[in-house]
């Protein structure tokens, strides 16, 4: 099967030419990664949802590796955690370059991501209660995993949105309710959808409402290629996607300080979220006004 360079693949499988609606980490350094492994399995038949697979089990190994608790482990974990958020790019990249988009691959990507942030949460947390013994330590874990949670749905909400207007991404819906042609059609997707719509509904849905909240009552719908087209704005919501969230995670399991990492996830990131809600209720809205 002919194959054009690693660069051409880079260009050919981002999900917009507009570098500045995708995480900054994503574009540098980690979808030029994954282009790589990209055009080594294109001649093949792996398929995107194989790839998706392959980094879910690299997730639940990082988790694995934390859960050791030896410093030497928990950089491994650091490393593990990397390689899955780089084959993460990878499959939508295949998916791309193959045109292999399915609604099974987007619901079983999805899914996976929660369930590995679940349980390598759940290692962290664990880890951490060994130096730092009390309640204080279970509310921070479980902090930082509705925190990662809420703001990636966040980046997501505004990415797809602006990928919308430009034609782009369309077989994801930017809230997705199941339908009666969902019902009727890919009897696995069907089920994958379910579980994705029990945990990201409800997330969406609350995206969409800080969102209309940050428009404001008299915002007119004419307006929507500025106010998701706005590159500060991408950019401030861009460093909340899992490229930026888990390369923190794995410098702090490097530096063996997954402690330090609960309160950079909490104070940090949560502050990241915090100015981009502001600037687009009270800049963004000002500007298209």
């Amino acid at each position: 099967m002919p194959r054009p360079g690693p660069a051409t693949f880079f260009k050919q499988t981002l999900k917009s030419d507009a570098f500045y609606a995708d995480e900054l980490i994503n574009i540098y350094l980690l979808r030029p990664i994954a282009a790589g492994i990209v055009w080594l399995l294109y001649p093949t038949r792996i398929t995107p949802n194989q790839v998706t697979v392959a980094a879910i089990v690299l997730g639940i190994a990082s988790a694995c590796a934390f859960s050791l608790a030896t410093p030497a482990m928990i950089a491994l974990g650091g490393v593990f955690i990397m390689l899955k958020d780089i084959t993460d790019d990878a499959d939508g990249q295949l998916a791309r370059a193959k045109q292999m988009y399915s609604r099974r691959g987007r619901f079983l990507d999805s899914i996976g991501d929660f369930f590995v942030d679940v349980v390598v949460f759940a290692a962290i947390t664990f880890v951490v209660f060994q130096s730092h013994p009390g309640s204080e330590t279970i509310l921070l874990g479980f902090l930082g995993l509705l925190g990662v949670t809420l703001r990636v749905s966040y980046h997501v909400y505004h990415q797809a949105s602006f990928l919308h207007l430009e034609n782009r991404y369309t077989l994801n819906r930017i809230i997705e309710e199941i339908t009666e042609d969902d019902r009727y059609g890919d009897p696995v997707a069907f089920r994958l959808q379910q579980i994705f719509v029990l945990i990201y509904n409800w997330q969406d849905k609350l995206m969409e409402r800080i969102d209309r909240w940050c428009m404001g009552k008299n915002f007119d719908e004419r307006q929507l290629p500025v106010w998701y087209g706005d590159r500060f704005a991408l950019r401030l919501s861009g460093l909340l996607g899992f490229g930026t969230e888990l390369t923190l995670l794995a410098v702090c399991s490097w530096l063996n300080a997954l402690y330090d990492y609960l309160f950079f996830n909490l104070i940090l990131m949560n502050g990241i979220w915090a100015s981009s809600i502001l600037y687009r209720r009270f800049v963004l809205r000002a500007n298209v006004k």
